[in-house]
């Protein structure tokens, strides 16, 4: 079977999902290839916190019905050490935006039921096995389908298939700078049917390691603590995890967390990545095929809305104008963002976490600078605005 489409758009993560709704409503034909089926994709366990950017364009492409009825906006954050803790006000110290708190799983299947009902063409269980033609005036991306080898050909390939995508591959190693940083930590991530210690998010720097109390909904807490890189999550049984969390996140005078039934336990490392530049010739890099932070600053679902939003609005330029001026800069436009997401998450993972290795005058370097998020308006002004993330492009 061969076909022929606008846009290639590998992988049916968030970042494939609303490019294709954004280009779908801009009348602009394309198909989505998901190596994985359905019920995979719609579990996925990711990030929770919607920026307003992200909230904004998920409502203009008709995706946000779910989201305002089910979705739960924060307005601030608190940050705990040594026994206090400090709320920063999102509104207050950000010109009036907030975020959201809403699964990225729900999130795919609003998107995913759209693109059911409405189009365009969506393939589960399609893995791509190669892209080829990169440079040419029409790549071919090659993949299987309902026990069949398939090709597509394609005016362009977005790759929204992740680090270890296949589209990556199709970008030379010998044209691409790389960028990383590997975390001497990684997190223990747990869900538990239990309500959330916090009305919102509690972030805890403790000499134990650091602690996120988070949420799924007013029911169910998502919750994370620090431990070191290769742990195995059954050397962490409910009771050991309730008693970490309840040591690190330990307030002065503040409500003990309520424990109960944990559904889910998983280990997810730390690292920085950037691939230099996002496309190569009609290829185009979106979300973690070209980027990864530590979720520590809640950038990585967000910053892969951004590039998506970009991508598609350069597309409907080309599309009404037969112009590439947008295309030809998606890269540079995308990366300026994508290094300040980079810094953010970075300023958080390492002012929040203990390295093994650290002296205590590194950790009495963070607490300086966590009490002066504390006492000064204009840090926390910075911290607030890097949070809830500018304005989408």
């Amino acid at each position: 079977m061969h076909t022929h489409t606008t846009v290639a758009i590998v992988g049916a993560g968030p970042a494939g999902l609303l490019l294709a709704r954004l280009l779908h409503r801009a009348g602009i034909d394309c198909v989505v290839l998901e190596s994985r089926d359905r019920a995979y994709v719609e579990a996925r366990q990711r990030a929770g916190i919607l920026e307003q950017g992200t909230v904004d364009v998920l409502r203009a492409a008709g995706a946000g019905e779910r989201l305002d009825r089910e979705g739960l906006p924060h307005d601030g954050v608190e940050l705990r050490w040594a026994g206090r803790g400090h709320r920063i006000d999102f509104p207050a110290l950000a010109n009036g935006r907030r975020v959201w708190i809403y699964a990225q799983t729900e999130m795919v299947k609003d998107l995913i039921a759209l693109q059911l009902a409405e189009g365009p063409p969506l393939l589960f269980e399609a893995p791509v096995t190669a892209v080829t033609g990169p440079d040419t005036q029409r790549p071919t991306v090659s993949y299987a389908h309902e026990g069949a080898e398939r090709t597509l050909t394609c005016d362009y390939v977005v790759g929204c298939d992740g680090f270890h995508g296949v589209t990556r591959r199709a970008v030379p190693d010998a044209l691409t700078t790389t960028y990383e940083r590997e975390y001497p930590y990684s997190w223990l991530g747990i869900l538990a049917d239990v309500p959330p210690p916090s009305d919102e998010l509690i972030y805890a720097h403790s000499p134990r390691g650091f602690a996120l109390a988070s949420m799924r909904s007013r029911s169910v807490s998502r919750l994370y603590l620090q431990v070191p890189n290769g742990t195995d999550p059954a050397q962490w049984p409910d009771e050991r995890v309730w008693d970490e969390l309840e040591a690190r996140l330990d307030l002065d005078g503040g409500r003990k967390l309520t424990r109960g039934r944990i559904t889910q336990k998983s280990v997810l490392p730390m690292r920085s990545h950037v691939t230099e530049p996002m496309s190569y010739g009609r290829v185009f890099l979106a979300g973690d095929s070209a980027h990864i932070v530590p979720p520590t600053g809640a950038k990585g679902l967000n910053t892969a809305v951004a590039d998506v939003v970009v991508l598609a609005r350069a597309f409907d330029q080309l599309h009404r104008t037969g112009s590439g001026e947008l295309l030809d800069a998606y890269s540079e436009t995308c990366l300026r963002r994508v290094w300040q997401a980079e810094q953010f998450s970075y300023f958080m993972t390492s002012t929040l976490h203990t390295d093994p290795e650290q002296s205590p005058f590194t950790t009495r370097l963070q607490i300086a600078q966590l009490e002066r998020i504390a006492s000064s308006p204009h840090a926390a002004a910075e911290l607030a605005g890097s949070y809830v993330g500018p304005p989408l492009p």
